[in-house]
């Protein structure tokens, strides 16, 4: 193994933080797996180009990613992850680090059954441009059996593959619960029936992402998205963080035009390579 890398402790979270707290809107996902003080299970590594200082980091999960790596450290994490072998269901992160780490590990993890390489970081720090959705608001416990089916059909469309295949119905269904019970998801639900909805799937005290945007397909073309993501804003910037931030295929052309309608701005670009 490389002599930089190695394996992160509670003593690195000091260094971890350092390394991320420059972009709370880049790093949100990484900073609200570490932000308890303790690693809890997460499996990160680092790399320290010169032996103690810690430059470049990388989450291994469901979701790889790759934290502030440049070159040197992205051939010591490609070389860990050739090693160990493809666990999670995705690389996710800056497009121009996740392009590079799977151009080294295609040959050995290969093929991707998706490289979305171009997806916008979009970014809104303050209250929506457009008026919100007065109908949009958090969703009740006892509502996630109306909720369920919507963030079911939301995944499917936008992964390719369902949540609940292969017997993962019960996890997923735990961990739309655990997101309802902590306020974080948000719906239209008029008659029993889910209008719009949408999650934030990570918070952290500086910002926050949003997740599974979804309009009913009977009644999308008539504006709730953008209207529905506007209340999204005000709600999570209430009661979650003052940044709110979402990434989005550069192809999705409608939703990127409802997403500049509430006020989001381009911030970065991300890259996604899913399996």
């Amino acid at each position: 193994m490389h002599p930089g890398l190695r394996a992160l402790s509670a003593a690195d979270l000091p260094a971890l933080r350092a390394l991320i707290e420059p972009d709370p809107v880049r790093h949100c996902f990484v900073e609200s797996r570490v932000g308890s003080g303790s690693l809890g299970g997460v499996d990160l590594w680092g790399y320290f180009a010169d032996g103690t200082t810690l430059t470049s980091a990388l989450l291994i999960g469901a979701n790889v990613v790759p934290i502030e790596s440049d070159a040197a450290a992205r051939a010591a994490f490609a070389d860990r992850l050739r090693r160990t072998g493809r666990r999670g269901s995705s690389l996710v992160g800056p497009a121009e680090e996740i392009l590079d780490l799977w151009r080294q590990l295609e040959p050995s993890w290969g093929p991707a059954r998706e490289v979305r390489d171009r997806q916008p970081l979009l970014s809104l720090e303050s209250d929506p441009d457009l008026a919100p959705d007065p109908g949009v608001r958090a969703v009740r416990p006892d509502e996630i059996d109306l909720l369920l089916p919507a963030c079911i059909a939301m995944f499917t469309e936008e992964v390719g593959v369902s949540p609940v295949a292969g017997g993962s119905g019960a996890a997923y269904r735990a961990r739309i619960a655990e997101i309802i019970r902590e306020g974080r998801a948000f719906a239209r639900i008029d008659d029993g029936e889910v209008v719009f909805k949408a999650e934030v799937g990570a918070s952290t005290l500086r910002a926050c992402q949003v997740q599974g945007v979804w309009v009913n397909p009977r009644l999308r073309g008539r504006g709730l998205a953008a209207a529905g993501m506007a209340a999204v804003v005000a709600l999570a910037r209430r009661s979650c963080a003052p940044r709110v931030s979402l990434y989005v295929n550069d192809f999705n052309t409608a939703a990127r035009k409802a997403y500049a309608h509430v006020g989001f701005t381009e911030v970065g670009s991300f890259a996604t390579v899913l399996f």
